[in-house]
């Protein structure tokens, strides 16, 4: 049985991830800083969770001994230029080295749409720099690997670049959901920004796809994860209240603002505890579309039918 390495898969993609390798015969093991982050997956036949730091270089190597393929899901939605760095390149770089030590050929990274490996400066914000950076390192470590040499050592290098994703549990629709029940109005930047969002199970299935064939086979390259219907962030605001039942079902009003005044609200909502609802980047980040660019294969290429927003998320968004 082959056992695949797993990072970031306590979170939110990681957990539907999870549970279809399993289903698929892998043998898992979840990486986490904390045991306790790992309580909804440890029940799954087959899965091991190892408790240790993966920014660790010498334990991350020691801990990836014997497996054939990794998963790199780590991802932050916030943060500084240096926590970006350290999460989306400095990670990538660890773990494109403990591959190489420990003989690992099977390499599947998730990134975001937007992403722009051929030119990682002009990407409009950290968030997309630091991708566009982290995609380059695992292409750096597939061309080391492959070498000069024909017939040196196969290697499959997966990217994926999902567009913002939904599913029960989601930071997205569900947000928007509640602060339409204690709000009368939304105010929101960025209003026109365009997404094609897509389904975290589809998301997890394509994962699964691209491991399960081997490194000579069409499954490395750069894949765009999207659904098939794209909407204004204004229009998956106010679907998010309609699905959800708010004001009756009319949701409520959506009110686009000046990204002036979005860079204000960012602002004063980067100095309220918790994560922030929108930042300073994340508004850097919607200067450009959310949506494939269609030079590259997708969902369907991999035998995956994209879900439709609406009826998947007009049950949990209900509930």
């Amino acid at each position: 049985m082959k056992q695949v390495f797993v990072v970031g898969g306590t979170g939110f993609v990681g957990r539907h991830v999870c549970e279809k390798l399993i289903r698929a015969g892998w043998q898992v093991t979840v990486a986490t800083r904390r045991r306790s982050q790992a309580r909804d997956i440890m029940v799954l036949p087959g899965l091991t969770v190892l408790e240790l730091d993966v920014h660790d270089e010498g334990a991350l190597n020691a801990a990836l001994a014997g497996h054939d393929a990794l998963i790199n899901l780590v991802a932050i939605l916030h943060g500084t230029a240096t926590e970006f760095e350290r999460v989306h390149v400095a990670l990538p770089q660890k773990l494109a080295r403990a591959c190489t030590a420990q003989g690992v050929a099977h390499v599947v990274h998730v990134s975001a749409l937007g992403a722009n490996v051929s030119a990682p400066d002009a990407a409009p914000s950290n968030y997309l720099r630091s991708k566009s950076q982290g995609e380059a390192v695992w292409l750096a470590w597939a061309q080391a690997a492959k070498g000069s040499d024909p017939a040196g050592p196969a290697v499959a290098l997966s990217l994926l670049r999902p567009s913002v994703i939904f599913g029960v549990g989601d930071r997205f629709l569900n947000l928007f959901a509640r602060l339409q029940k204690i709000m009368p109005l939304v105010p929101l930047a960025g209003a026109n920004a365009r997404f094609q969002p897509v389904w975290v199970e589809d998301v997890a299935a394509a994962v699964v796809a691209t491991l399960t064939a081997s490194a000579s086979q069409a499954q490395s390259g750069i894949y765009e994860l999207v659904g098939p219907e794209v909407f204004s962030l204004k229009q998956l605001v106010r679907l998010s209240g309609q699905l959800s039942g708010v004001f009756a079902g009319w949701g409520r009003p959506v009110v686009a603002v000046p990204l002036w005044a979005g860079r204000l609200q960012a602002s004063l909502m980067a100095l309220m505890p918790g994560e922030p609802l929108m930042s300073q980047d994340n508004l850097d980040s919607m200067r450009i579309d959310n949506v494939a660019s269609g030079q590259h294969p997708g969902l369907k290429d991999l035998g995956i039918q994209p879900a439709t927003l609406q009826a998947i998320a007009q049950d949990y968004l209900r509930a």
